[in-house]
């Protein structure tokens, strides 16, 4: 299977596009430009391209066979320079369904987007958020396309654990040397609250289970393991080597702060994702410390 990943220098992208490639597709990455030899995919064919623009064409997407799509942006992404409304349209809303709608046009038979949790878990959340309203747009738009011809579906999941070097691996870099107890500024607590959380190799997983058997017209709810933050940040601490016990407060914390934390601090997040569901797409179940662990490696090797 020919398969091209939008945002496949991204740390989902990325780990999707070794997984996939690992079990015999021919993948393409698609980025905004060139890719870093750090890279773990700086070895893959890559399309230069940027759907919030947009510059893809149907020709070059008619050699594909699947697409999946894993460039959606978050608050992470946008500036204070960026107009709201404009950045949740092209980014998400409007930009995704349109680039869904352009693969359909040049005769892709696959497509698989990389939402996020929010609007299915809480679909009252998209009522006063922007974002998460942009989001659940971006879902329901392009599903809107599914047809015969066209087998079209949703990935909807919760906080992903991962890294690979780039962005991913600075985004994290203060939060390791915390962890390993080389930042005495930043204090030893979390803030109350928690959500669930799911590894990047997990997902991968769950994105190659789409390809292959996922419903045409369905969103999925994935997910793995229910931590509070506590939790989360104490899993952070043992895999860097910290050494010490993490509590919890009901404060903000420059590590997580409350504007990282859609569903307000001190409320969780927490669900299981359906059992059906997860074997349709197959993915694994109980990664979380792995994860972590895995990820503080990425983090460490690449500040050296």
């Amino acid at each position: 299977m020919k398969i091209l990943i939008i945002g496949g220098t991204g740390m989902i992208g990325a780990h999707a596009a070794l997984h996939l490639r690992e079990h015999g597709a021919d993948v393409t990455v698609a980025a905004r430009g060139p890719i870093s030899d750090s890279s773990p995919v700086a070895r893959f064919p890559l399309l230069t391209g940027d759907y919030t623009v947009p510059t893809f064409t149907r020709e070059q997407l008619s050699r594909f066979d699947a697409v999946v799509f894993a460039a959606g942006q978050d608050v992470r992404h946008k500036t204070a320079d960026d107009n709201p409304e404009s950045f949740w349209e092209n980014t998400q809303s409007v930009g995704v369904p349109r680039f869904a709608a352009l693969a359909k046009q040049a005769g892709v038979g696959r497509f698989v987007q990389v939402g996020s949790y929010y609007h299915q878990l809480r679909p009252d959340l998209a009522d006063h958020n922007p974002y998460i309203a942009a989001r659940k747009a971006a879902d329901e738009g392009a599903r809107a396309l599914a047809d015969e011809s066209f087998t079209v579906c949703t990935l909807n999941p919760p906080s992903i654990i991962g890294a690979v070097p780039g962005a991913s691996a600075r985004r994290y870099r203060r939060m390791v040397s915390w962890a390993a107890g080389n930042e005495p500024d930043i204090p030893d607590f979390a803030p109350a609250g928690g959500t669930n959380y799911m590894s990047a190799a997990a997902l991968a997983q769950a994105i190659q289970g789409a390809l292959r058997n996922g419903e045409s017209g369905a969103a999925y709810l994935i997910g793995d393991q229910n931590l509070s933050f506590r939790q989360f940040f104490q899993l952070m601490v043992d895999a860097a080597g910290g050494r010490r016990v993490i509590t919890e407060r009901d404060e903000p914390h420059p590590l997580l702060p409350d504007t990282a934390i859609i569903q307000g601090r001190g409320n969780t997040l927490a669900y299981e994702p359906d059992p059906g569901e997860v074997r349709r797409l197959g993915y694994a179940r109980d990664d979380c410390t792995r994860a972590v662990e895995a990820l503080v490696d990425v983090v460490v090797t690449a500040a050296h």
